[in-house]
């Protein structure tokens, strides 16, 4: 059992390196989130949206990666705020109210400009996981 948690600690220690070694040095400021944002991330936090969507990679499997949608071209504000509200066969729909979907995607706005998903589309299987090789 004590070999198991080790191993789990080595583990856990080499992807944390491996997460500071691979992250985007490219951007060299913080950028701080709006009040909006803020709230956007409390609801966010509060309706487990990370239980099915990822952002930088880490989250689950069920919906799609949102680190940078609001930078998608083929995506907008009304995009972004229709699956929300809505929800989708998979996706539920939370009722939350205008004000709250705006500020979640004012936190995903947030999300996109502090940070790249690294991962370019190719690599994504049809289960959400991805090609490491290649």
């Amino acid at each position: 059992m004590i070999r198991l948690w080790i191993g789990l600690f080595i583990a856990f220690a080499i992807y944390t390196c491996m997460v500071y070694y691979y992250c985007d040095k490219s951007q060299k400021t913080e950028i701080s989130p709006s009040s909006n944002a803020l709230v956007g991330w409390n609801i966010w936090q509060n309706k487990n949206c990370q239980s099915c969507h990822q952002i930088y990679g880490l989250g689950g499997y069920m919906g799609p990666d949102l680190t940078n949608l609001a930078s998608d071209t083929t995506k907008n504000d009304l995009y972004i705020s229709s699956f929300i509200k809505y929800g989708t066969a998979k996706m539920p729909n939370f009722n939350l109210s205008d004000s709250e979907i705006a500020k979640i995607v004012s936190f995903l706005k947030w999300v996109d400009k502090s940070g790249k998903n690294r991962v370019s589309k190719e690599k994504v299987t049809w289960t959400g996981n991805y090609k490491l090789d290649n």
